[in-house]
């Protein structure tokens, strides 16, 4: 049986897929309304647009305080 995940994390900068190319896939293959956050060291405006303009929920940069990130995870899952 799948099971279906309550949020995703993902980073932007990946092998072979980036992040960018995950949200997108999972935002046209699988689902619209799946909580996506995405983790990265990419603090420029440009990149958070482009990670919103992709469908993310959320976006938190490295380093990043472990309380922001978990406080962003439960308003997502609650």
């Amino acid at each position: 049986r799948k099971q279906k995940p309550d949020l995703v994390l993902s980073d932007i900068e990946m092998p072979r897929m980036n992040g960018l190319e995950l949200l997108s896939y999972i935002r046209t293959s699988h689902s619209a309304d799946l909580p996506i956050i995405m983790i990265t060291s990419r603090t420029m405006q440009k990149h958070r647009q482009q990670a919103a303009a992709a469908g993310a929920n959320g976006y938190v940069t490295k380093p990043f305080d472990e309380d922001e990130l978990l406080a962003s995870i439960r308003s997502f899952i609650q």
